[in-house]
């Protein structure tokens, strides 16, 4: 099977035939929002086969698909905090439940902002910390209801000479935190995801993901801290975008008469061929190209405020 980059589980859960549910190992829930307005996807990786077949590592990944998240309306970002917090709450819960987090007392969260804010598709970690209050500095009591939260942006290797793993073990020996959230920016496969899509997943970032491409793992077994993974697709390969461009025409050109045979070699392709294709034509004149929309800027700027609240509601609200 061909493999066209993302960075979200229920895009490679779609790449399978059928609804994608009958992949071995492999755990499908679709729902949506009372108002209609949210579309959410639990995909859960259960066991070895399951991460074979998904290339991505056992865990929970929660689809938030809002596709008005583009639009200025402060209700229905307010709605998207809320889903988000509820998600976040919910992992949170398991953690305890699990014993991966102390089952009492104020749970102390670590919030990095991963990604390069002189980068703007790459930019979204380093806004949403901008927006995040912290409360570590107020010495508040351990033992209430209210989390503890403490935040850094550790910039890239470029900046700082520095791989962002060796940064925030270092932070960890000093704050002892009890669970790490970490904000990125993801690469999806379908244009239509980009700046309306929200993941959460429990197995943290692993390597070559994100528009950062991270060389190594922010996870609970390279940290020592469970780490879950709050992201949002901002770039799109340019052979995915025209290897569905060539599909839709393909269809186009079969529907009419006039045009029935034109589309007729391309048709033959089976689509890892269309799409390899694609790459030989592309990559030597452009390189791995990847796209983002020409509003990324305004977009993500909106979303850090939508993130952020959903991580305030998630551990300044009744967290426990």
């Amino acid at each position: 099977m061909f493999e066209i980059r993302t960075d979200l589980a229920v895009e490679e859960k779609e790449s399978f035939p059928g609804d994608g549910g009958e992949v071995g190992g492999v755990s499908l829930k679709e729902w949506k929002r009372a108002s209609g307005n949210i579309k959410l996807t639990e995909v859960v990786i259960l066991d070895g086969m399951g991460a074979r077949a998904m290339g991505k590592p056992k865990g929970t990944y929660i689809t938030i698909e809002a596709d008005n998240l583009g639009k200025e309306d402060e209700g229905y970002h307010r709605e998207v905090s809320e889903e988000l917090a509820a998600q976040l709450k919910k992992m949170v819960k398991g953690l305890r439940r699990r014993g991966e987090i102390p089952d009492k007392g104020s749970v102390k969260v670590l919030v990095v902002g991963l990604g390069n804010p002189s980068v703007t598709p790459d930019a979204l970690g380093p806004l949403v910390l901008g927006n995040l209050r912290v409360n570590r500095n107020i010495n508040m009591p351990e033992d209430g209801e209210e989390a503890i939260i403490s935040g850094i942006v550790p910039g890239v290797m470029a900046q700082t000479g520095m791989e962002t793993a060796e940064i925030i073990k270092g932070l960890i020996r000093e704050t002892k935190p009890d669970v790490i959230v970490a904000i990125d920016a993801l690469a999806a496969r379908s244009i239509r995801r980009l700046g309306t899509t929200i993941q959460l997943t429990n197995t943290g970032i692993h390597p070559g993901s994100g528009v950062g491409n991270h060389r190594h793992s922010l996870t609970k077994e390279s940290l020592g801290v469970p780490v879950l993974a709050v992201g949002v697709p901002t770039v799109v390969g340019a052979a995915a975008i025209v290897h569905d461009t060539i599909s839709t025409l393909i269809g186009t050109l079969a529907s009419h008469m006039e045009t029935k045979g034109m589309g007729d070699f391309l048709e033959q392709l089976e689509p890892d061929e269309q799409y390899q294709l694609i790459r030989e034509l592309l990559e030597p004149e452009f390189g791995s190209l990847y796209v983002t929309p020409p509003d990324v800027d305004q977009t993500l700027k909106r979303l850090s405020y939508t993130i952020s609240e959903g991580i305030h509601l998630a551990f300044y609200e009744n967290s426990r």
